[in-house]
C-alpha cells in the first residue's frame, strides 16, 4: 500500500479519496491546505494524521509516495514542479497545463526523476474506454461524429449577477473548454488520431472566458465536431456515424449509456455504466500501477494522448481568442 496527500478540497477530491481508499491500494497520509483549520477539519472527516500549509513541507515527507493534484487549474504546473522535484509522483486533475510546452516540460521532469506524471481523465483509466472503441469498429467507416459535454454551471447564476465565479475567471486558467470541452477532445484523439486541420469559435463572456465553444477537427474522410458549454445543458449526448452503423452515448465524462445501432439490426446496450467511484478508482489503480511499472504500455499510451490533447485545446483557444494571461 503506497501513501498519498491531496491539494485541494471540494466533492471532486472527496469522490477521488474514497475511490483510491476503495482499491486497497492507497491510504490518505496527509492534505494540504492554505489554511490550518480548515485543513483539520477536512483531515478529521477522511481520517489523514497530517495537515501541511506549505508545500514545500509536504513535498520533504518522505512517508508521501503521491500527491493527487487538484488545485485551480493555473497552480497545476508550479505544483506539480516542485512536487516532482521532490520526487513525488503525480495525479493531476484534468488539464494538465494550458499549453502544450508546459506539459511536456513535466513530462520530461518526470522521466528524469523517475515519477509517473499522470492526468486524471477518467476517459483513460474506464473498461468503458475499450468498450466504445469496439462499438465504433463496428460500424465500418467513420464519416462523422459529433462529441458533446454541455452542461450548465451552477455558478452561472453569479456570473449572471455581474460576479465572476473562479469557473468564469481567465485568471484561473478556466473556461468551458478547458472544464468541460476537454471530456470532447479525449475521445475524439484517442478514437481518429490528430486531425490535419483545426477550426474553432467560442462564446466569449464579459470576464474573457469562454461560456460556450465549438471545434472543427478535419481528416481526410471525415469531420468530428466538438461542442461544449458552461451556460446551457445538452440532453442528446454524443453520437459517431459510420457506414456499418452508428454508436451513441450519454454524459462523455462517465461515457453512459453507450448503444449501438446497427445499420441491419436492433440496437444493443454496449456494456454498463459505470459510477463516479468505479471510474476514479480505476484511476487510483492505474496511479499504482504505473509507479509500480512505468515501461507499462498503457503509460506511454497516456502521456501521448495527454500531451496531443493540451496541443489541440492550445490550438482551439487561440482561434477562439479564449486568452490566459500567461499564454505567450
Amino acid at each position: 500500500m503506497k501513501k498519498f496527500a491531496t491539494i485541494g478540497r471540494g466533492f471532486i477530491v472527496d469522490a477521488f479519496i474514497e475511490s483510491a481508499k476503495s482499491t486497497g491500494l492507497w491510504q490518505l497520509d496527509a492534505v494540504y491546505s492554505r489554511s490550518l483549520d480548515s485543513g483539520k477539519s477536512y483531515a478529521d472527516r477522511h481520517g489523514a494524521k497530517k495537515v501541511y500549509t506549505d508545500l514545500v513541507s509536504l513535498a520533504a515527507d518522505p512517508d508521501i509516495d503521491g500527491v493527487y493534484v487538484a488545485s485551480p487549474n493555473a497552480l497545476h504546473v508550479e505544483q506539480c514542479r516542485l512536487l516532482m522535484e521532490a520526487g513525488k509522483h503525480i495525479l493531476c486533475e484534468k488539464p494538465l497545463a494550458a499549453r502544450a510546452d508546459e506539459v511536456i516540460e513535466l513530462q520530461e521532469l518526470a522521466a528524469a526523476k523517475s515519477v509517473v506524471y499522470l492526468e486524471a481523465i477518467m476517459y483513460m483509466h474506464t473498461p468503458l474506454r475499450q468498450a466504445l472503441r469496439q462499438a465504433v469498429g463496428a460500424c465500418g467507416q467513420i464519416f462523422t461524429a459529433r462529441l458533446d459535454f454541455s452542461k450548465r454551471s451552477a455558478h452561472y447564476d453569479a456570473y449572471l449577477r455581474g460576479e465572476t465565479p473562479n469557473i468564469f475567471n481567465p485568471a484561473l486558467e478556466t473556461g468551458a473548454l478547458m472544464d468541460l470541452g476537454i471530456y470532447t477532445v479525449y475521445p475524439a484523439l484517442d478514437l481518429f488520431g490528430m486531425p490535419q486541420k483545426i477550426s474553432a469559435d467560442a462564446s466569449l463572456l464579459r470576464t474573457g472566458a469562454d461560456g460556450a465553444g465549438c471545434a472543427v477537427l478535419s481528416y481526410p474522410d471525415k469531420q468530428v465536431v466538438l461542442t461544449y458549454a458552461k451556460t446551457a445543458q445538452c440532453i442528446i449526448g454524443s453520437e459517431i456515424v459510420g457506414e456499418e452503423g452508428t454508436v451513441t452515448f450519454g454524459t462523455i465524462s462517465q461515457l453512459q449509456d453507450i448503444c449501438l445501432y446497427p445499420r441491419n439490426g436492433a440496437a444493443m446496450a454496449v456494456a454498463e455504466n459505470e459510477t463516479r467511484l468505479q471510474l476514479m478508482a480505476h484511476e487510483a489503480e492505474n496511479w499504482y500501477r504505473f509507479i509500480e511499472d512505468p515501461t507499462d504500455a498503457s503509460y506511454a499510451d497516456c502521456k501521448r494522448l495527454a500531451l496531443q490533447t493540451a496541443t489541440v485545446m492550445e490550438e482551439i483557444r487561440r482561434q477562439a481568442g479564449a486568452r490566459f494571461p500567461k499564454d505567450k
